[in-house]
């Protein structure tokens, strides 16, 4: 199952429907330093806000919902949204 990324201009968390980015500025201050925090992302199944970091937006390390009732698990393949499938 894939899904395609929305991204959003400016920060209106109300607006972020599940699978929505939005870029974060100043964006080496936030995190590790080699591995900084670059954007905001909605689950794409439950819509649970979480920071992602660099590794996570260019699909090198796969993406886990943090919410409290979804574990989606996913990796980001450019604007789409690859889900794992199930084992």
């Amino acid at each position: 199952m894939s899904a395609d990324l929305q991204f959003l201009e400016e920060w209106i968390p109300e607006k972020m429907d599940p699978g929505t980015i939005f870029v974060l500025e100043n964006q080496a201050k936030l995190g590790y330093a080699h591995d900084p925090y670059v954007a905001v992302m909605s689950c794409p199944r439950c819509g649970t806000l979480g920071l992602i970091t660099r590794r996570q937006i260019c699909g090198v390390e796969t993406l886990i919902c943090g919410g409290d009732l979804c574990s989606a698990e996913y990796r980001l393949d450019g604007e789409t949204i690859n889900f794992r499938k199930a084992q």
